[in-house]
């Protein structure tokens, strides 16, 4: 199935939200047409999600694995929690669909091997430079050119998205979030409400203003101002690949940083 190049993500249900999901559900029909309502939100995930995955990624399987986050948040949703069904929604789906692209582990394992050492060297380098490492920099010291480094980055792209996680907490009862789960799309509705997190929000938000210039302005337009790579190169005049290369770079250097913290 071919996927648009920039899914457009439907507006926030206004049939069925909070309090309301919970009484609908009760009732077959009902769960039904929650389903129905919020399946445009899933299919515009998995697009999403797609955009950032090799070829060999059916979009009809991640929508599916999708169907199943909206069911799972339909059944766990707590209205009492003061948090609108349809953010809870958002993260129960893409969990669901991170999940599923971690256990069908289609990178060689040659590759995730090179993306932890990428991740590691990085890390290491920062620290002791004391400082954000240039590529030029981060190449030297893993003794390849820059244009190898570059192609580098670019097969770790996929890799990226799934491998910054925050460990499943003993408090809590979610499940593992992508970056950008950390990062709300204005402040009272992201999942940091549903989590309670503000300490996490806190250091992402240190660490993202200390990455380089470009690879900040990726990060912020793709995750809180929720753009395409495409739509992100055009804002910046740059390529697409391009895009690609900044936001695995700057998703590498947060997970050495803020890994270890949280």
């Amino acid at each position: 199935m071919a996927v648009p190049c920039a899914p457009v993500k439907p507006h926030a249900s206004s049939v069925i939200d909070g309090r309301n999901a919970i009484a609908s559900s009760n009732s077959l029909d009902r769960r039904d047409e929650l389903i129905r309502e919020y399946s445009p939100l899933v299919k515009f995930i998995a697009e999403r999600l797609c955009l950032r995955l090799p070829a060999c990624i059916e979009v009809e399987d991640i929508i599916n694995t999708g169907v199943l986050g909206l069911i799972d948040a339909i059944d766990k949703f707590v209205p009492d929690r003061g948090v609108k069904f349809h953010t809870y929604a958002e993260f129960r789906i893409r969990g669901a669909m991170l999940d599923y692209l971690r256990q069908q582990d289609w990178a060689p394992r040659s590759m995730r091997r090179k993306e932890k050492e990428l991740a590691k060297v990085v890390r290491e380098l920062e620290q002791k430079l004391g400082r954000t490492a240039t590529h030029d920099e981060i190449a030297k010291e893993m003794g390849i050119t820059i244009q190898e480094l570059g192609d580098l980055l670019a097969k770790a792209r996929g890799l990226s998205l799934l491998s910054l996680n925050r460990p499943k907490s003993e408090e809590s009862e979610e499940e593992e979030a992508e970056l950008g789960a950390f990062i709300p799309d204005s402040p009272e509705r992201g999942p940091l409400n549903v989590l309670e997190k503000e300490e996490v929000r806190i250091l992402l938000a240190e660490h993202i203003h200390s990455l380089p210039d470009k690879e900040r302005q990726v990060i912020s337009l793709y995750y809180y101002k929720d753009k395409t790579m495409k739509e992100v190169g055009i804002e910046l005049g740059i390529t697409e690949s391009r895009v690609s290369q900044l936001h695995t770079s700057a998703v590498l250097r947060l997970k050495g940083r803020i890994g270890p913290k949280i």
